[in-house]
């Protein structure tokens, strides 16, 4: 049994290679933009590529690449189940509403006549989101419904940015003053202001659609639960100050056994309904209940959120140091 990894310095197949190598399992590192790619993966069973929704190379091919793998019987991560909605909130609407599962009231149109005619109706404040993006990157708050009309026009003409660039200048002031990013950072996003990203460059402006959420009233915080098959950590992030996101704020609370054992409960049901390998499900609270905003994949993963411990599905917690790539490693492994 040999498991093939694309490597890139910064993701995950770091912690993979690491836990390889700690546990003796037989890998060997592939590039998976060769064209060859196929081939060079012919002596392996398992395949393993952290893919990310702003690297243009990568949004061209991964989830295709990833599917033929799987039609062909290796096992691959993340699979089609846990990949195919990545950084696509459409899909994610389309697929917790079929599912019956208690996702935000969501609203998505395709004509600017079915959009202006909600928007006359809809009591706002309302929450605009792109289709894609993270970290609280093309969400906004719509306070009116002259404010949902303007954005209801340019989604049916010119259409927006694939990142808002002054919105990134300002998470990007933000986290500089909590002590996560350096001036470099900042210069950066000041350069976003006049040179697109790459993946802009790949990719054309959104248009066609629009996409809001209900607004939830008096929300302090925000609850992310990371799930890696029968074991999950979580956390509380706090809101801006001044804002109604917590997505991106850098105020979280990483002790994941204050969470409530309903909410873990709650997550590893939904994680099974939806057969996702892996899964980081935010929550918000709401009149006693959680609601899902949104869903993903793969999430960022800071060392210090590994210190506390995790929940199994058991809902017993372990204290202690975790390892949630290792977790992704023998998830693989069990349908080997």
């Amino acid at each position: 049994m040999k498991i093939g990894i694309h490597h890139r310095k910064g993701s995950y197949s770091d912690g993979w290679i690491d836990y390889c190598k700690s546990k003796g399992i037989e890998y060997k590192i592939v590039d998976a933009y060769h064209t060859d790619i196929i081939k060079h993966l012919e002596d392996c069973d398992i395949f393993m590529w952290h893919h990310s929704h702003v690297r243009a190379e990568d949004t061209l091919f991964a989830k295709q690449l990833l599917y033929s793998l799987e039609q062909a019987g290796k096992q691959v991560y993340p699979n089609s189940n846990t990949t195919w909605h990545f950084d696509d909130k459409l899909g994610q609407k389309y697929l917790l509403e079929a599912l019956k599962l208690p996702l935000i009231n969501s609203y998505a149109f395709y004509s600017k006549e079915e959009a202006l005619e909600w928007a006359k109706n809809y009591i706002f404040p309302a929450v605009f989101k792109l289709r894609g993006g993270a970290g609280s990157s093309n969400v906004r708050l719509v306070k009116n419904k002259d404010e949902a009309v303007r954005l209801i026009s340019k989604a049916f003409g010119k259409g927006f940015r694939q990142f808002d660039p002054i919105a990134l200048l300002k998470d990007s002031f933000l986290h500089y003053k909590l002590g996560e990013a350096n001036l470099k950072e900042i210069f950066k996003a000041c350069l976003h202001l006049f040179y697109p990203y790459n993946i802009e460059k790949a990719k054309s402006r959104e248009k066609g659609y629009i996409y809001f959420q209900d607004f939830i009233p008096d929300c302090k915080i925000d609850i992310r639960v990371q799930v890696v098959g029968d074991k999950c950590y979580a956390m509380a992030r706090s809101v801006r100050k001044n804002d109604f996101r917590a997505s991106g704020s850098g105020v979280i609370d990483l002790d994941g056994s204050k969470i409530s054992k309903d909410l873990i409960q709650l997550s590893f049901e939904i994680t099974k309904v939806l057969k996702m390998q892996s899964m980081a499900i935010d929550f918000v609270p709401y009149e006693g209940n959680y609601l899902i905003a949104e869903i993903c994949y793969a999430w960022g993963i800071a060392e210090g959120e590994l210190n506390f411990g995790y929940w199994d599905n058991s809902l017993i917690w372990h204290s202690g140091k975790i390892n949630p790539y290792g977790w992704m490693i023998e998830e693989v492994l069990k349908d080997i």
